[in-house]
């Protein structure tokens, strides 16, 4: 009994290994931790598999095996999961996957989005190093009550 690549602490044949062996994947979240798994274990039919119709025109399955070559997975976390539910045809995991290649750490950074067809789920496109919006902190005037809940003017405050 092993461990699952993916990072959940389960055993492979109890977590991605019946997904790559044909069980549809309830979710995206599932579906892209098993292609993370299938990756590390170089199964190229599998990452083929799960793609889109559109996607498998450019996959190029000698050049994923060579980029797998001498790999071995540091692990899969998982940033964030939408979408998915029963009733849902679409959703989308952000993650980052970490690899080592040739002594050389790397991370692969990834917002996925996921289709499903005819029951199955699979890989539609991915952005790479996605950004997440900017954070807006809204201004305090010197006359404006200070945020701290002190009830003084901010200028008296924290802002004197």
């Amino acid at each position: 009994m092993t461990t699952c690549p993916c990072g959940l602490p389960k055993a492979f044949d109890e977590c991605c290994g019946p997904i790559i062996q044909g069980r549809p994947a309830a979710t995206p979240e599932a579906l892209m931790r098993a292609r993370y798994t299938a990756f590390v274990c170089r199964d190229m039919d599998f990452l083929e598999r799960t793609l889109a119709p559109e996607k498998q025109a450019e996959f190029d399955k000698a050049e994923v095996a060579a980029s797998s070559e001498g790999l071995t997975g540091l692990g899969l976390e998982v940033r964030a999961a939408y979408g998915g539910a029963e009733n849902e045809d679409s959703g989308g995991v952000e993650y980052v996957a970490r690899f080592k290649v040739r002594g050389q750490v790397h991370a692969h950074h990834e917002l996925a989005s996921f289709r499903r067809e005819g029951g199955q789920w699979l890989y539609a496109d991915g952005q790479m190093n996605p950004k997440s919006s900017p954070v807006q902190a809204a201004k305090v005037g010197r006359n404006d009550p200070c945020p701290c809940g002190s009830g003084k003017k901010y200028k008296k405050c924290c802002g004197g």
